[in-house]
Formats: structure tokens, C-alpha cells, sequence
């Protein structure tokens, strides 16, 4: 979604208004194609998906990544006034907290199958 929103503020923009916005490095690069990176200009990868194979660390990554979704979004919506971006990111934004309370509900699911004494003694996903 966020790759459309982009495509679509960008798609019409005049070469006077690529070299004002400060989109020309961009521009050079992909035109206004859709090219996934972080407001820094690193692009995405998959070496940032953390998975470790043990449900416990991966339902606390997993939260930890909804969080960080969310406050990306606050940040947009401090910086844009254009309703047509503040109203997918607020829903984007909500769908990051409906996550992260549903993997919330999981992690206590999880825990609570636990020997509290050996909470972190073995893998559940792995150590029977």
C-alpha cells in the first residue's frame, strides 16, 4: 500500500518539481517505480525478518515489529496533510495494533502452557 501511495504522488510530478522535492536521487535511480526502501534509502531486505525457529523470541520479534510499524506511521502522519495518504495510514496504523494484540493473545497462549519454573529452559517449537 505504501509502495502505491508513493507511485501515485510521484507518477505526475514536472522534472521542476523532481529536483525541488528532493526526489531526483530517487528518480535517477527507479524513475517512479515501486523500489521498497526505508526513509534512510536502504532498501528492503529479508535479513531483516528475525526468525529463530522458537515461538517464544518469535511472537516478542513479532510485537516488536508491529510497534515499530506503528510508530512509522505516526511519524507519516505528522509530516503529510494530504487526506488521501492520512486515511491509509491510519488504517495501516490500526491494522499494527489489532496485530500486535493478537500476537500478544498468542505469546500469553503460549506461556501459559508453560512450567512457569522452566519458562525459558527449552524451545517449545523445537524441544519436546
Amino acid at each position: 500500500m505504501i509502495g502505491t501511495m508513493v507511485h501515485q504522488l510521484t507518477r505526475n510530478l514536472t522534472e521542476e518539481q523532481i529536483e525541488k522535492s528532493g526526489f531526483a536521487p530517487y528518480f535517477v535511480d527507479h524513475t517512479n517505480g515501486v523500489y521498497p526502501t526505508s526513509a534512510s534509502g536502504s532498501p528492503w531486505s529479508a535479513a531483516g525478518m528475525q526468525v529463530k525457529g522458537d515461538t517464544i523470541a518469535d511472537l516478542n520479534e513479532d510485537l516488536a515489529a508491529e510497534q515499530k510499524a506503528r510508530v512509522t506511521y505516526d511519524n507519516i502522519l505528522r509530516l503529510v496533510d494530504d487526506p488521501d495518504i492520512i486515511e491509509p495510514i491510519k488504517f495501516l496504523r490500526e491494522r499494527e495494533i489489532v496485530h500486535y494484540q493478537r500476537f500478544g493473545e498468542g505469546l500469553r497462549l503460549v506461556t501459559d502452557k508453560l512450567d512457569s519454573k522452566n519458562y525459558y529452559a527449552f524451545n517449545p517449537s523445537f524441544d519436546k
